[in-house]
């Protein structure tokens, strides 16, 4: 197992991370890197578990519910990290640890609950495109002031993704400045920044990346969907 092609990319990458956050100055224990397992199939994520991963990703609601039920005795934790349909909002819920696509307040009012509660994240859209997932300007406040208010929800800070074409270290700059407008206008703990994929996360930790979202650089090429 340890001898992988699997192992051996998840050693690179968690390699790369620390020696970026050594390089900004920073923990490599304050990065958590969720490793993205879209399309991916099960017996790949039970090898990661195996590998010590404990933080996965999906960004399709069906294939992460069954597979979330599937493997519910390895105690991962499952990140939701794809854009989120009001009407399965609530059964993400039920089975997410992380929802990072948080970006309308309808969604944090489905989301919202007397149940334990789930971290959230609300997604910036950094490019022009109103169909891309995201919210933009003054609404990432007002999305940010919903999260907050709402029980059951735990407002971590903001997502993004950096658009192609521009530079990913002014694209995640733009996401850093917006949330120490969170910071200081809404919540003071929602500090974390979940930004950096398996192309730019060097530049997403230099940025102050808390939460890494890696696939590929990880999982190798994926399957074609089913």
């Amino acid at each position: 197992m340890s001898g992988s092609p699997l192992a051996a990319r998840l050693a690179a990458v968690r390699n790369q991370v620390a020696d970026a956050a050594r390089e900004a100055g920073r923990d490599p224990d304050g990065i958590t890197t969720i490793v993205v397992t879209k399309f991916q199939p099960v017996s790949l994520i039970r090898e990661l578990a195996e590998l010590g991963v404990r933080d996965v990703g999906e960004n399709r609601h069906q294939e992460a519910q069954a597979k979330a039920r599937e493997l519910e005795s390895l105690g991962l934790r499952w990140h939701f990290v794809g854009q989120l349909q009001r009407k399965k909002a609530r059964q993400v819920r039920a089975y997410a640890s992380g929802i990072h696509s948080v970006d309308r307040v309808e969604l944090v009012d489905v989301l919202a609950s007397d149940e334990a509660s789930v971290d959230c994240f609300v997604q910036v859209n950094l490019t022009d495109d109103p169909g891309r997932g995201g919210a933009t300007g003054d609404d990432v406040l007002r999305v940010a002031e919903a999260a907050q208010a709402a029980p059951g929800l735990r407002l971590r800070g903001l997502m993004a993704v950096a658009p192609l074409g521009e530079e990913p270290g002014a694209a995640f700059d733009r996401v850093r400045e917006m949330s120490e407008r969170v910071v200081a206008d809404v919540a003071p703990g929602a500090s974390d920044l979940s930004i950096g994929m398996s192309g730019d996360f060097r530049e997403a930790v230099h940025a102050g990346a808390t939460h890494l979202r890696i696939g590929t650089a990880i999982t190798g090429n994926r399957p074609a969907p089913a």
